[in-house]
């Protein structure tokens, strides 16, 4: 009996997904305004960003991100980046590493940004549009798992967030 409670034990915990994980109080939510577009206001620097992964679609009704986040090559995220016309707006781009950086939460892992705001991220990469000097045929990214940032081959794939400037 002990074997067949430890093996259903074991099941139940292997497939049940591993929940954020923050140390103390996740940062204020007061600077970001959600809007019912879904798109995310940062007051604290000006930025704007889709509350959803690229490829994934906003139902403003449920207020929900939809569908599956695609992964793209940096290259293929540039060019998403220009194409894309979410809520309107024609001027989305790849953050770049500081713009990107400014949504890290340290304290939290799994992913190391706030849930709240942004339900959907990935604990993956995440591109920026920074090239890293040292090596041109790298970008920077973010590894939203940890809150790491490193350099990633630019033919890898990786998740894309995009953002634009609002004021």
């Amino acid at each position: 009996m002990k074997h067949v409670i430890s093996m259903l034990l074991t099941i139940l915990f292997s497939t049940v997904g591993y929940a954020q994980t923050c140390v103390g109080t996740v940062t204020d939510t007061s600077r970001y305004t959600v809007n019912a577009n879904g798109t995310i206001l940062d007051s604290q620097t000006g930025l704007m960003w889709q509350r959803c992964n690229f490829g994934q679609n906003y139902n403003s009704t449920s207020q929900n991100c939809e569908g599956d986040s695609q992964q793209l090559t940096w290259q293929q995220a540039l060019i998403a980046a220009s194409q894309d016309s979410f809520a309107d707006f024609n001027d989305w781009h790849v953050p770049n590493i500081k713009e990107l950086a400014s949504i890290v939460l340290h304290q939290c892992v799994a992913p190391a940004v706030n849930a709240t705001i942004f339900p959907t991220t990935k604990s993956n990469n995440y591109w920026s549009a920074t090239t890293q000097a040292s090596q041109p045929t790298f970008a920077w990214a973010y590894q939203f798992a940890d809150g790491k940032n490193n350099p990633t081959n630019k033919t890898s794939d990786a998740f894309v967030r995009l953002v634009r400037y609002y004021q």
